[in-house]
């Protein structure tokens, strides 16, 4: 028995429908031998519930449970903040694109579950700053949108929600007449979906009846969905688009965080082979990004001392590292998600030309 295995204590019970799920007070567990795998560690210790007989292992509240390549986590959350597609961080560790996707979505899940475990739970008491970044799944027949909430004085990534639109621009008539054709056979997107899209992300930030200042360029389905939202008041701050992108613009926090999107993921480049083929997927990446960006980077890269966005909150006592972030697997059951989140969650965003794309069903493998 390694001294890892022998130190070791189930922080619970792994199955859902087990009283001690969720409260461990007065639970008992036995040892019941081990397995051995090929991946390090060789020898995995098992263990039995001793009051829903439900067995289990060391695995089961590790990040890497059921992943042969359980070594590629933490390089891989790297590389997707680095702006490498699928296929080249495939080729540099000799595994299949698929490998890389199937990690990738894992991780989004798990900084989904780490993100909202660890969010400010009351009012925030910093002003907000709203924006959208635009880009495209598919093709770019299908453009989207992402709304981002951003803390104003701490730069904190509040959250985000995804909203599909229909293309727009200057397009040759053979543009046109192609667009007309998908929308035909694939349907077209819903017009007010940015004013649904905005008012559900300001929900989640924001709790009923609490007063806060907002900050946002001059769309025109801001005001609209602020206007929806009858049990939120809100103090509308409008920042022209067309002014300066400097710091001393009121939406300076949320242009910045779009200028990481840009410079760290290579499927919102403005020209990249490299696009998400599915919504959902780049749901995932950014969901690796919100969380490096609140958790693990420092507000300036060029002070040593520079605390990161949850620091200045109080959310964390120090700047988090990958390893600290992934150690530990968060169960579903015990994170309760709103439902939007829940339905990223599950993978259940869906795509007009993927009909049939995977979700998410696996009862263990969370």
């Amino acid at each position: 028995m390694s001294a890892s295995s022998a130190c070791f204590k189930p922080p619970c019970c792994p199955n859902p429908d087990c009283p001690f799920h969720c409260c461990t007070e007065g639970w008992r567990f036995k040892r019941i031998g081990f397995f051995a795998r090929l991946a390090a560690p060789h020898r995995i210790q098992r263990y039995q519930c001793r009051h829903c007989r439900r067995s289990f292992s060391t695995q089961t509240f590790s990040t890497s449970y059921w992943l042969r390549r359980p070594e590629l986590l933490q390089p891989l959350f790297f590389r997707l903040l680095a702006c490498s597609g699928f296929r080249q961080i495939a080729r540099e560790f000799a595994v299949s694109p698929t490998t890389i996707l199937g990690q990738s979505a894992r991780l989004g899940r798990h900084c989904l579950l780490y993100q909202h475990r660890h969010r400010p739970r009351a009012a925030p008491a910093e002003p907000l700053v709203l924006d959208g970044f635009e880009s495209f799944e598919f093709s770019q027949y299908h453009p989207c949108h992402f709304h981002v909430v951003v803390g104003q004085e701490s730069h904190f990534f509040y959250c985000f929600t995804d909203s599909e639109l229909r293309r727009k621009g200057r397009m040759t008539a053979h543009q046109r007449d192609r667009r007309r054709w998908l929308e035909q056979h694939f349907g077209r997107p819903d017009p007010r979906s940015i004013e649904l899209e905005v008012a559900q992300a300001l929900q989640l930030v924001v709790p009923p009846g609490s007063l806060t200042e907002l900050h946002s360029d001059d769309h025109p389905a801001y005001p609209r969905a602020l206007n929806g939202l009858a049990e939120h008041r809100f103090r509308h701050r409008v920042t022209p688009g067309s002014a300066p992108r400097t710091a001393a613009n009121a939406l300076f926090p949320v242009n910045l965080l779009d200028l990481l999107i840009r410079h760290g993921s290579a499927n919102h480049k403005r020209e990249t082979i490299a696009f998400s083929k599915r919504r959902q997927s780049a749901i995932e990446r950014l969901t690796v990004l919100q969380v490096w960006r609140n958790f693990i980077k420092p507000f300036s890269e060029r002070r040593r001392n520079s605390l990161t966005p949850a620091e200045r909150l109080g959310l964390c006592k120090w700047r988090l590292r990958v390893a600290e972030v992934l150690k530990e697997r968060l169960l579903p059951s015990q994170v309760r998600l709103p439902e939007r989140l829940e339905r990223y969650y599950r993978r259940e965003v869906p795509t007009r030309r993927i009909p049939h794309g995977a979700r998410h069903r696996l009862r263990y493998a969370d």
